[in-house]
């Protein structure tokens, strides 16, 4: 069965924002490598808009590699959004979700395929309440952002997780990569 990754950038303090972060060549690697080998995205529709800009980097490639090589992988991989008011989505590789999420999810992990990642903090939560989320992968930058959205801010149920990995970059932020443990014994 396919895994469903929650793979989103956080800052110390605990905001969720996309652009908060200190993007480099090595970070823009990982989230290329991480979407090569998933085969679908999903993004509700704040993260879908922000990240139409790197159809932009498409048409007029940086200078970085790793900026173009992103780009590429992004620009691939099939997304589904998630908006009650979007009417239509233009870039080719994304289509507008028409069944609720725990019914889209459902689906797709009974599919052949690849990993399923989960790019939008909003979708984050609605799948962490309904518990279809393997892995959690956080990355979190040496910044203090003071103000944003918590990512966690609208979960109000204890939730335990047990660190299986970790990936430290040279800007200073690091990955933890998370498993949810379902069952939580108090000795």
């Amino acid at each position: 069965m396919r895994k469903v990754i929650a793979a989103i950038n956080t800052t110390l303090d605990g905001i969720c924002d996309h652009t908060a972060g200190i993007p480099d060549d090595e970070l823009h690697e990982h989230y290329t490598d991480l979407l090569n080998n998933a085969d679908t995205i999903l993004y509700g529709r704040i993260t879908y808009h922000l990240m139409e800009y790197w159809r932009t980097v498409l048409e007029s490639p940086s200078d970085e590699k790793s900026m173009n090589d992103f780009a590429v992988a992004i620009d691939a991989i099939p997304k589904i959004v998630f908006s009650q008011t979007l009417k239509d989505v233009d870039w080719s590789s994304a289509r507008l979700a028409i069944d609720a999420l725990e019914a889209v999810v459902s689906a797709l992990k009974q599919q052949p395929g690849k990993d399923i990642l989960v790019g939008s903090r909003s979708l984050i939560i609605q799948l962490m309440k309904l518990n279809m989320i393997d892995e959690y992968q956080l990355c979190i930058h040496p910044v203090v952002a003071g103000i944003g959205s918590p990512l966690f801010g609208e979960i109000n149920d204890r939730k335990i997780f047990k660190l299986t990995n970790s990936k430290i970059f040279d800007s200073g932020a690091i990955t933890l990569y998370y498993k949810p443990i379902t069952k939580y014994k108090n000795h």
